[in-house]
């Protein structure tokens, strides 16, 4: 029996059907807040649904109940995230379960990026927890970057704190299927550093960008307390802010950056270009 811990994300739900198609409905288990967010969002529909709520530990061993191996999305609400996954970690234990893969950051153990933090207290913890694990470092969403296209193609200018840092990326759909396939197949102590086959650096993301628009789009280059002066400008919390910023910025350190090619290994497949999610979103 697998379950997903976040199912009802936009990651949970794209491992859930890879899930399913592989093991079938009857194998999986989807844990969420609120399950019933799954219902009428495709393939979720056809799984068990459980609550599990990682601010709620008493939730948690109830809804393992059964589960041999189980994904654990790293939870949304930074500064929050080790208390949480402990919680998920203590249930597991306590529960029986067998492995756990955990969604870490790309080389979470050297990243200087600030979000790696709560990742690497969660990887000690599941050292420590004795239970057979697997940890799938995942690099940078292709989505992140093209999700407000059109008030960039608008002005004319992508801006952001990146340099000249090679960021390869993958889609969401890539990470899920990757996954779902050590989920499945591993034996536990595997750590995979997970990134696109190919990177860019944001002035290239920008000229692809306006070659697909047919429109003059340039990559502005700012310092990081400018990029984030800039972010809360437009109406982003301080704390938001200060994280986006952080992350540009150390990206110009290749902190982003693989050349493993371990995930379209892992997929069996080539990892999605970045010019194919921006004409899927212009599209």
């Amino acid at each position: 029996m697998y379950a997903v811990a976040g199912a009802s994300g936009q990651l949970g739900r794209l491992v859930l059907a890879e899930l399913v198609a592989r093991a079938g409905a009857a194998q999986v288990v989807a844990l969420a807040r609120d399950p019933a967010k799954l219902e009428g969002a495709g393939v979720g529909a056809q799984v068990l649904g459980r609550v599990a709520d990682y601010d709620k530990p008493e939730t948690l061993a109830p809804a393992l109940a059964g589960v041999e191996r189980l994904l654990l999305i790293s939870g949304n609400a930074v500064g929050a995230r080790v208390s949480q996954h402990k919680a998920v970690i203590d249930a597991a234990v306590a529960a029986g379960v067998k492995l756990i893969a955990y969604t870490s950051i790309l080389h979470a153990d050297t990243s200087t990026i600030g979000l790696a933090e709560e990742h690497r207290q969660t990887e000690a913890l599941l050292r420590a927890s004795g239970v057979p694990f697997v940890l799938l470092r995942n690099g940078w969403y292709n989505e992140n970057y093209t999700g407000a296209l059109a008030p960039a193609i608008a002005h004319g200018a992508i801006i952001g704190a990146a340099g000249e840092g090679r960021i390869a990326s993958a889609t969401r759909a890539d990470y899920a299927a990757a996954a779902a396939t050590a989920l499945i197949g591993a034996r536990g102590g595997e750590v995979y550093e997970l990134a696109g086959d190919t990177a860019f650096t944001m002035a290239e993301f920008a000229a692809e960008v306006s070659r697909l628009a047919g429109k003059p789009v340039a990559y502005v280059n700012m310092t990081k307390a400018d990029y984030a002066a800039a972010l809360e400008g437009v109406g982003l919390p301080g704390f938001l802010a200060q994280m986006l910023a952080d992350s540009s910025f150390e990206s110009s350190k290749d902190q982003l950056f693989d050349a493993s090619r371990t995930l379209s290994a892992l997929i069996g497949r080539p990892t999605t270009p970045i010019g194919d999610t921006i004409a899927a979103a212009l599209a």
